[in-house]
């Protein structure tokens, strides 16, 4: 039966819907938008970094409107529309149930990065992804949230890799219009410019609004004509430049937010530092306090009950540090607006007050900022509590005041949409048929009367499920496995055809048959800093050569990720790993993905067998890339470091080494490559190639079946954030 076309109003509100929605973020963690995107430019959905405002750009309002007379397609896009509008105007949360106080005056999180999708590339790395899934998980519980950073005009680098193997870096220039963000307006419709005083010229800037679901990230934008060039590049890149650009960079984001804030008319409850580049942030709330004839003591005091500092890393050049000139040039307005003397300035970033060749340290002005701090692991508080002792004299180790939240990951956000759709139909077919499973899970279905995915996907209870082979049999989970792993092996050959390889004659099948799909995969993807040490499994060289080259077990490896454009040592680790890929016993076993993204994250910790993580540890402060993977059926080996120290059992994954380390590093890298291996030979391949008679691998599918179980609602943002709202946000 033929369906009337839709009227006018129908389709302006559809299209206009459409418009909105590709605003807001909420699209890049849920399935069905993403694919209606998808199908109005299948390659401008891959060509346009899957940007859902790229596409609407690329399609015209008439070629829309003619998509939108499809019934079906309509159907969708209502359908999609509704859940949306739903989930905005929701009031049954866990934020409005137990921290309603926020709603009324939020929590500010400032962060000198967010990583939220690869159509929005300013974030360098695990801070800023973690603070991305922070604001998601916020908003999905309804938290009173509102993120403050910076716009980065062209974002993070670009790499790819020379003749040489050796990385290079290009940048791309970030249109705000064709970006899921918004210009922030004052009342009379026009952008809101705010300024502050940096060196000895006023800097003025505009924000633009990230719409988080519902919650705001504001990114502070430099790039104003009123501005001299080098201050317009305060924000032209993530990171860019030297110390001078840095500590402006960061009077910027810390003084600029709170400003930015009080312009909206926003009180929050809770200034959140993450990480220490937003430290400025309490001056400026000190000064304010002083405007209303305070004394600096009282203000510093009552500034310190407003804020929370989280610190990131146990690796000393990880904590911004500037010399007393410096300071003396680029905040000098702090000393006259707190009258202060400079060294009374400087004296709040020192851990010797009277140290004079003393630098000034973000991380001790955080410190002595802040009402609370926390590390990212428990392993992580303990670094930082024996770190920083030497900031509370008089105390034990134990006694310091730095406590722990562990990282998690916004688990919606990083699942990939195959495994979406996969749990989704297991999720619809259990609620609809309850007595076709156990008793127990029975029990659990006929006790929901509707499905809320959200919850779901995050609930201890549905990952218990996992146990259940009649919620999921073997035969499923490892037919799962297969296609996930298949892939991100064609994903990886389409980028290796795109990463510049000269071709000849043929080489176009030789491409098709790069990488093993029935092979053991293994994959190590993050930043390259040398810590991480991402050669370390190859110190074992010929003994891995002979693992590859196994007809009956093969093993193989991909590794992505980037060096900062000031790391040669790490640029080294790259191109000893890619010299390796191309011109050793590896080639054909070992690959290089360039230009780590999210994108790329996602179909790695999706596709492979196992991650591989070897930290020299204890500098590994959490890591959240093998968060990712539990959800997805690939399974963590890694040193005892940072999250993996809490989350390991035995039974949900593989560990190297125990929970000790040499204190020299020539001995603990011997020692780690040493049980690298071991773990390799003796755990991993015997349990991956252990096949029933009927080719399924029982023992590693029942480690997969724990780690579900133990590792993904446990290492959830929605875990964290709840544990950050109880242990510091609603706690003076």
């Amino acid at each position: 039966m033929n369906q009337k076309p839709l009227t006018t109003s129908e389709l302006t509100e559809l299209t206009a819907g459409l418009h909105r929605l590709s605003r807001n973020l909420w699209w890049t963690w849920n399935q069905e938008p993403q694919e209606i995107f998808h199908d109005l430019s299948p390659r401008g959905w891959t060509n346009l970094y899957h940007n859902a405002v790229a596409i609407l750009h690329e399609v015209s309002d008439y070629e829309l409107r003619m998509r939108l007379q499809e019934p079906e397609f309509a159907d969708r896009v209502r359908r999609v529309l509704k859940a949306f509008d739903a989930y905005l105007k929701s009031t049954d949360t866990w934020g409005a149930q137990n921290a309603p106080e926020l709603l009324k005056h939020p929590v500010a999180y400032f962060s000198a990065e967010f990583g939220f999708h690869e159509t929005l590339p300013i974030a360098a790395g695990g801070l800023g992804m973690l603070a991305g899934d922070h604001a998601k998980a916020a908003s999905d519980l309804g938290l009173g949230f509102v993120g403050i950073t910076l716009f980065y005009r062209e974002g993070y680098f670009q790499q790819t890799v020379n003749a040489d193997n050796w990385q290079t870096e290009y940048y791309s220039h970030l249109k705000p219009a064709n970006l899921p963000i918004e210009p922030v307006l004052n009342a009379n419709g026009e952008p809101l410019v705010c300024s502050v005083k940096i060196a000895t010229s006023t800097v003025s800037f505009r924000a633009w609004r990230a719409n988080v679901g519902r919650c705001p990230v504001y990114l502070l934008d430099a790039n104003l004509p009123e501005n001299e060039p080098h201050q317009r590049d305060l924000t032209l890149r993530v990171y860019g430049g030297d110390a001078t650009t840095r500590v402006m960079q960061e009077i910027l984001l810390g003084v600029g937010g709170v400003r930015l804030l009080r312009e909206l008319g926003l009180q929050p409850s809770t200034f959140h530092m993450n990480e220490g580049h937003a430290a400025f942030l309490t001056l400026e709330l000190a000064r304010e306090k002083m405007a209303e004839g305070k004394p600096f003591a009282q203000a510093w005091d009552e500034t310190s009950k407003q804020c929370l500092f989280t610190t990131h890393t146990p690796v000393e050049a990880g904590h911004d540090r500037f010399s007393s000139d410096l300071m003396a040039f680029a905040a000098n307005k702090f000393s006259a607006n707190l009258k202060l003397s400079h060294q009374e300035l400087m004296a709040l970033g020192r851990v010797n007050p009277n140290d004079a060749h003393e630098p000034f340290c973000m991380t001790v002005l955080a410190l002595k900022g802040s009402r609370a701090a926390n590390g990212v692991s428990e392993l992580h508080g303990a670094v930082s509590r024996e770190m920083w002792q030497c900031l509370y004299p008089g105390k034990t180790v134990e006694q310091v005041p730095i406590g722990h939240v562990t990282n998690g990951i916004h688990v919606a956000g990083w699942m990939k949409g195959t495994v979406r759709r996969f749990w989704r139909k297991k999720l619809d077919t259990a609620h609809e048929n309850p007595d076709t499973s156990t008793t127990e899970t029975t029990r659990f279905w006929k006790s929901k009367p509707t499905i809320d995915w959200e919850r779901e996907i995050n609930s201890p209870e549905f990952w218990s499920r996992m146990a259940d082979t009649s919620f999921i049999s073997d035969e499923e989970l490892w037919s799962l496995r297969y296609r996930l792993r298949r892939e991100m092996i064609e994903f990886t050959r389409r980028r290796l055809l795109l990463q510049g390889q000269r071709l000849t004659q043929g080489d176009f099948i030789t491409f098709d048959h790069m990488l093993n799909p029935d092979a053991l995969t293994i994959g190590f993807a993050r930043r390259f800093a040398t810590y991480k040490r991402a050669p370390l499994i190859f110190q074992q060289f010929e003994n891995i050569v002979k693992l590859a080259h196994d007809k009956q077990r093969p093993v193989q490896f991909i590794f992505a990720g980037k060096a900062h454009p000031r790391d040669d040592e790490g640029k080294k680790f790259i191109q000893h790993i890619i010299h390796l890929s191309k011109f050793s016993d590896l080639k054909g076993h070992l690959f290089f993905i360039e230009n780590y993204d999210v994108h790329v994250a996602r179909q790695m910790v999706s596709g492979c067998d196992v991650w591989l993580n070897n930290p020299r540890r204890p500098l590994e402060a959490s890591g959240t890339s093998g968060m990712k993977c539990g959800c997805h059926g690939c399974l963590n080996m890694s040193i005892m470091d940072g999250w993996w120290r809490e989350g390991y059992d035995g039974t949900n994954g593989f560990s190297i080494g125990d929970d000790t380390h040499p204190t020299s590093i020539e001995e603990q890298d011997r020692r780690d490559s040493a049980n690298t291996f071991r773990v390799l030979t003796e755990e991993v391949i015997p349990c991956f190639y252990n096949r029933d008679a009927t080719g399924i691998p029982r023992q590693w599918l029942a480690k997969i079946r724990r780690a579900m179980t133990t590792l993904v609602p446990q290492y959830s943002t929605w875990r964290m954030v709840q544990e950050y709202t109880r242990k510091y946000y609603l706690t003076k």
